[in-house]
């Protein structure tokens, strides 16, 4: 997720790298350069942009500062990630650190979601724990809706690199969430209840029976979006189709209205379970996508109940042949059906599933 992003419906905007009073003390740093650069007979106007572009920045942080010393402005979700600068010659901010700069910077009292990004490598033994520091400073984010576990790009970590620990207690500390996404492998959950919870989003290379278990016995009367990435047995997702009946049953998921089950190597598994579930008929969209899904899967699905109450089916990245493909669209004229990216496997190649390591 780029800084051009959107979480929640707010822009994804990172805590600042410097703070207030630094950018302050850089600027006699600033006029020591320029002074520097004239004296070298660069030119003026070259000079005098360089002058502009900083007033442009104490310009902005002015608007975002009040009296409390603390920075003010539109709503926005705030990214809080470890800042890796030793590449650059530079120093590294570990998370924890990043997280206290937040803390100080920004009224925290105001913000509605934020995004977790890089905290730690797979073998640092020290790093610090997301969750708890966020569970310990819950009283100092009254407001907080919304919050994105793991956003980190595979030039950081890979997928199954992103270790989580138990991500209940930020459910339990935060009452009030009404989205969760969590991305990542090695994540715990237990079965919760929450009156407020909206998105739940768990997006994994190997999703462990035991989280999928935790989500089906999960009181959520007000969940409207549930995506699960199954994956791979190889990476930790050892869940079975029987662990997903609950959830297909619908009885403790009353305002569910989108459903993906995806990322898996049972997709076609899935696909022959969710033809006959009792929760398909109130969704309007669902998602089977990123998986092994065959015709094998798709001829099981659409064997079952109707599904031209959808608005959308997300089959995208599949393994279906392009007859039964074209069978599908015929048979969902009004359903907007998604079977971009089909994969064919060579002889000596194994299918995949779209997101793993």
């Amino acid at each position: 997720m780029d800084d051009h992003r959107m979480f929640h419906g707010l822009p994804v905007v990172p805590v600042d790298d410097d703070p207030p009073e630094h950018t302050l003390f850089r600027l006699a740093d600033y006029q020591q350069i320029l002074a520097i650069r004239l004296r070298l007979l660069e030119s003026d106007e070259e000079a005098a942009a360089e002058v502009d572009r900083f007033a442009l920045k104490l310009r902005d942080l002015a608007r975002q500062m009040t009296e409390d010393g603390l920075r003010h402005g539109p709503p926005v979700a705030w990214r809080i990630a470890a800042e890796d600068r030793a590449r650059y010659g530079g120093v590294s901010v570990p998370f924890d650190e990043v997280f206290e700069r937040f803390l100080y910077q920004v009224d925290t009292t105001q913000v509605t979601a934020l995004v977790v990004g890089f905290w730690g490598g797979l073998h640092e033994t020290d790093k610090p724990d997301p969750v708890e520091l966020l569970v310990k400073a819950a009283d100092a984010l009254p407001e907080l809706r919304a919050v994105y576990l793991g956003d980190i790009g595979a030039d950081e970590q890979e997928l199954s690199w992103i270790i989580h620990k138990d991500v209940t207690p930020l459910i339990e500390a935060f009452p009030n969430l009404e989205r969760l996404d969590v991305r990542g492998g090695g994540m715990w959950l237990r079965p919760f209840r929450s009156e407020r919870l909206k998105t739940l989003r768990l997006m994994s290379g190997g999703l462990p029976a035991d989280v999928v278990r935790a989500v089906a016995a999960s009181d959520l009367p007000a969940l409207e979006r549930l995506d699960l990435w199954l994956g791979d047995p190889h990476y930790g997702g050892d869940a079975a189709v029987a662990d997903l009946l609950p959830v297909l049953s619908g009885e403790r998921l009353p305002a569910l209205r989108h459903l993906g089950l995806e990322n898996s190597t049972l997709e076609d598994e899935i696909a022959a379970a969710v033809a006959g579930a009792p929760i398909v008929a109130r969704l309007e969209t669902l998602s089977l996508a990123r998986g092994l899904l065959t015709d094998t899967g798709v001829e099981a699905l659409l064997a079952g109940q109707p599904l031209t109450h959808l608005e959308k089916l997300d089959l995208h990245h599949h393994y279906v042949g392009e007859r039964m493909a074209g069978w599908v669209r015929d048979l969902l004229p009004g359903v907007q059906v998604d079977l971009s990216d089909r994969i064919v496997v060579n002889e000596g190649y194994a299918p995949y599933v779209e997101d793993s390591e």
